[in-house]
């Protein structure tokens, strides 16, 4: 049983890295073609610590931050330049990229970058709203951060144009075809594929629902993800009776993504940050 859930936590941590990814260093080398290798900076996940080979054969190093919510770890400001100037030396990088507004090892590691005399890149796939003061402080953040990068994705730190990249959307098709046949005619099933965390709505989701299920008798839903805010899904549930017409898959691999989605009539995506998301494009390419 132990064993189980140990290789539960494992997958659960490999889920989590492939959406939270921090900081992505770049080490260039040169024989007789250009070689380009990736090494991953993140924080730890449960036991997942110290240095890693993926199967892609990038190297990942889980360094021991503390984490404060949400896999977001806490901010050391200028605290975690010994480490990440130790990686850099040691691997060679030649660019820094962040990834993700939210993540505090991102921004210092820009900083850092730039310390060091490194290029540095920031992409990110968010917008954050001028009415609350998170967003506010976020873009604020971005702001100052930012200011001497080589490379962006963003528009709200106040940047030159010509430094700005947008980089579409894009799934491999092959991998997420439709199936017609796969979804039950006599219903209507609305998909969520979603961390189910504040960011992604998951507070207007559990509001949504019962309203939605109230009005439509013949609709159900398939929620895929996991997150903080699980638990409130599951009251919501029991507290409406919806068991049989909510069905919770917790966290979906990513190769089984395309199987949850070609179940549905409608794709559901309520996330407060992003207004174009890679699962819509999943979605829209399972029809």
């Amino acid at each position: 049983m132990g064993k189980k859930q140990n290789k539960e936590k494992e997958k659960n941590a490999l889920e989590s890295q492939r959406r939270l990814h921090i900081c992505v260093v770049i080490r260039k080398g040169f024989t007789h073609r250009k070689l380009v290798q990736v090494v991953i900076i993140t924080h730890a996940y449960d036991s997942r610590t110290g240095v890693r080979y993926l199967t892609s054969g990038a190297k990942a190093y889980y360094l021991p931050h503390w984490l404060v919510t949400d896999q977001v770890s806490l901010p050391t400001i200028y605290s975690f330049f010994p480490l990440f100037r130790y990686i850099v030396i040691r691997e060679r990088i030649d660019i820094v990229h962040g990834h993700q507004a939210f993540s505090s090892m991102c921004h210092e590691a820009i900083i850092n970058a730039k310390t060091m005399g490194l290029p540095a890149v920031f992409t990110d796939h968010s917008l954050f709203r001028f009415d609350d003061v998170s967003s506010v402080l976020t873009n604020k953040l971005l702001k100052f951060s930012l200011t001497d990068v080589d490379h962006n994705t963003v528009l709200r730190a106040s940047l030159d144009p010509e430094i700005v990249s947008v980089i579409p959307n894009a799934v491999v098709a092959d991998d997420f075809f439709p199936d017609p046949g796969a979804r039950d005619s006599t219903k209507i099933t609305i998909v969520v594929i979603s961390r189910l965390v504040y960011r992604k709505g998951t507070d207007l989701l559990v509001s949504v629902i019962p309203r939605v299920c109230a009005l439509f008798p013949q609709v159900e839903f398939i929620i895929g993800g996991d997150g903080a805010k699980r638990v409130e899904v599951d009251q919501m549930r029991e507290k409406y009776l919806l068991q049989d017409r909510v069905k919770v898959l917790g966290s979906v691999k990513h190769e089984n993504v395309r199987d949850v989605l070609v179940l549905g009539h409608i794709f559901l995506n309520t996330s407060l940050t992003e207004a174009f998301c890679i699962a819509i494009v999943e979605a829209a390419c399972c029809g």
